[in-house]
């Protein structure tokens, strides 16, 4: 496969992805994108050029955040009334995106320059119905260690009230209330008391930086506008009181924090969202390598666990699963999850996601 069609593949990748999450704005960007991106601008040249795995580097979406944060900058109103949903057609769809990339395309080059930054408080509920399993095997005392932190908007999770069909989580006077819509039956109603929220990231972001935040915004999908209210909530509240949030390498960061010592009666955490594909094999490779050998000195007193939200592609939605030392009950699958976690599926975890391992390969960043 060539490297165009590889990116071209790589949209409509993603737009399958955007259908599949109900958000069909972003899936006809990337069907007109799929189609019609040409080399005659920079930014089209890059894009079908790249060097790199266009999925596994989210092309499409670095793309369209720069597009987006056009829209929001106020510099496009055509280009704006496509991400309100207000054009639909798709010649019409293609030719706006194909002027917007010729008008804007000095703006719009920098934006490939990195990944997207979809640091999104919502995935702080599925990733709590993995703690909730976590508390309701070991105790409610956790201890929680989070990679691929970005701005570090999960590290609140101690801090939203999140709301899980009927099991409420958080202080009841939280500035950001997160409930989604759950589906199954409710995780457990367990004590849980999260000591320590602890993150880290190769290129950590500063929520309170207005460029960041602006960043941010340009990454929310345009179906999704109480999302944006979130983040600026959930921005607010690091304000008022920040989060514990480093750069750093995440295998050498998560081996330097299983060397510490452990209180007892505590369960050490560590967990991701939407971050596993995006680790060099080698990093990932000493991740796994650290946390079996922490799982093989855990004991009652001091146990370890493990909590990852990931995409898996042939579901286009996220998988959410938990795995506890000591046992040798492996992975345990909890549910299914939009990209966002707009809704929670825990009926449907048995039927769907059943063997699946932590994700290896490329897939696909929302």
């Amino acid at each position: 496969m060539t490297n165009e069609a590889a990116v071209r593949g790589a949209f409509r990748i993603q737009e399958h992805y955007c259908r599949s999450n109900a958000a069909p704005i972003y899936a006809d960007l990337c069907a007109a994108l799929a189609e019609g991106l040409t080399r005659e601008t920079r930014t089209g040249a890059r894009v079908l050029g790249w060097a790199g795995e266009p999925t596994r580097d989210a092309v499409p979406l670095r793309l369209i955040g720069g597009l987006h944060a056009s829209v929001l900058a106020g510099a496009d109103a055509d280009l704006a009334a496509v991400f309100a949903g207000a054009v639909t057609d798709a010649a019409r769809v293609a030719a706006v995106v194909a002027e917007a990339l010729r008008r804007h395309d000095d703006a719009l080059y920098p934006w490939l320059d990195g990944p997207p930054q979809t640091n999104e408080p919502g995935r702080s509920a599925a990733l709590m119905t993995g703690l909730l399993a976590v508390a309701a095997r070991f105790g409610p005392r956790l201890e929680v260690l989070e990679i691929g932190s970005s701005a570090g908007l999960n590290l609140l999770i101690d801090r939203y009230r999140i709301a899980l069909g009927g099991t409420a989580v958080g202080p009841a006077d939280a500035p950001v209330r997160i409930v989604p819509d759950w589906r199954g039956p409710p995780p457990p109603a367990v004590p849980i008391a999260i000591g320590a929220v602890r993150g880290c990231d190769v290129a950590p972001m500063d929520a309170t930086d207005p460029a960041v935040e602006r960043r941010l915004a340009a990454y929310i999908w345009a179906e999704a506008p109480e999302r944006l209210a979130r983040v600026k909530g959930a921005i607010a509240m690091i304000r008022e009181r920040g989060v514990d949030l480093v750069q750093a390498d995440a295998a050498d960061w998560v081996e330097a924090r299983l060397a510490e010592p452990q209180a007892a009666g505590t369960v050490r955490v560590l967990m991701h969202s939407v971050v596993w594909q995006y680790l060099p094999e080698a990093t990932a490779g000493r991740i796994r390598t650290a946390m079996h050998a922490a799982g093989d000195r855990a004991t009652a007193e001091r146990p370890l666990a493990w909590v990852a939200m990931e995409p898996d592609r042939a579901l286009g939605h996220q998988v959410v699963r938990m795995r506890g030392w000591p046992g040798a009950e492996g992975w345990q699958v909890l549910a299914t999850a939009h990209a966002h976690a707009a809704w929670i599926d825990a009926g449907a975890a048995a039927a769907t996601g059943e063997g699946i391992a932590l994700p290896e390969g490329a897939q696909v960043r929302v």
